[in-house]
């Protein structure tokens, strides 16, 4: 049977195994900390115990971006680092290009809209800077040339360690791989949506990583909370489906083949005794390219059954089971 840590007990330092991030020389825990809901739905005591927890499990990737919260995010992340743990210990990656104004989602890749958003993010986050720095999104708007150069300069001029991107898919990805090379610059992650309920990453991007030496870091790799199993008696009054921040965010990933997959997940988890969390996310964990899972909660109590997944192997037939269901 597989071995399992309880949701509620503590967890050993150091206990997190790591991984390269691509073909690169950066090493971080294969489980990634997320922020999105950080000064927004949670709190600074809950941030800051969930930041404890997360470095005593051996964790050191921590994920923010520029939009989070309105900053929100990165403003906490940054009153915690150095308080709770040395900024050394952590890998500190953020996003930009992404920020809302008013109801109104904004993508800019211009270089001076990301450099200018780099800026405020080091500001925010208390450090001279980040280990790793993405573009949020894709954009047709900016020459990709012109975004690249950003990330040239930001690596130039010390503000980051790495680049990467975010949300791209497989062709446009390579082409930043492309336009990076000029300048022997390598991108390292694509920072992508990917779960059992989720795999259009295998469709490019996962070969894309195998031949370009980038990591895939999966954002959601819960399914937007429905691998969890909370949505299968309804959706409950405190989800995200029902939060003014995040319309529609469970919605789409509440149809009849998610329900299956879910359906078989719970299963699955049943026969391991360990959780439905566990199972999914050791799932995309172990997929081929992936480096990291990066998991966001909204109490400490569910980052640490999060963090139960790093002592979980799945039997191949399991994965196998759930890769046929999830197709």
């Amino acid at each position: 049977m597989p071995r399992r840590l309880s949701a509620s007990a503590p967890v050993a330092y150091g206990d997190m195994r790591h991984r390269r991030l691509g073909r690169s020389g950066l090493r971080v825990s294969r489980l990634a900390l997320g922020t999105m809901t950080w000064g927004r739905g949670v709190q600074e005591e809950d941030c800051r115990d969930q930041l404890r927890a997360f470095v005593e499990a051996g964790g050191t990737l921590v994920d923010t971006a520029y939009g989070y919260a309105g900053g929100a995010a990165e403003t906490m992340l940054g009153t915690l680092v150095g308080d709770v743990v040395p900024r050394d210990d952590l890998v500190l990656c953020t996003k930009s290009g992404v920020e809302r104004r008013g109801e109104t989602r904004v993508v800019d890749t211009s270089r001076g809209g990301l450099l200018r958003q780099l800026d405020t993010s080091l500001g925010r986050l208390r450090t001279d800077h980040v280990d790793l720095w993405l573009v949020h999104a894709w954009s047709g708007e900016a020459p990709l040339e012109e975004t690249m150069s950003a990330l040239e300069t930001a690596v130039a001029s010390g503000r980051t360690r790495y680049v990467g991107v975010s949300n791209y898919n497989g062709w446009q990805t390579a082409r930043a791989v492309s336009l990076l090379e000029q300048a022997r610059i390598p991108l390292v992650a694509n920072e992508t949506q990917y779960s059992l309920i989720h795999r259009d990453p295998e469709f490019e991007l996962v070969g894309a990583a195998a031949a370009l030496g980038f990591g895939l870091l999966p954002w959601s790799p819960l399914g937007r909370g429905v691998l969890t199993g909370k949505y299968r008696n309804g959706i409950p009054s405190d989800s995200r489906a029902t939060s003014r921040d995040f319309p529609g965010f469970a919605e789409r990933f509440l149809d009849a083949h998610s329900v299956a997959v879910t359906e078989a997940v719970a299963t699955a988890a049943r026969g391991l005794q360990v959780s439905p969390t566990e199972v999914a996310l050791s799932w995309v964990r172990d997929r081929p390219g992936v480096t990291a899972p990066i998991v966001g909660a909204r109490t400490v109590a569910q980052l640490r059954t999060a963090l139960a997944s790093e002592e979980l192997e799945l039997p191949r037939e399991i994965t196998q089971a759930l890769d046929e269901v999830s197709l």
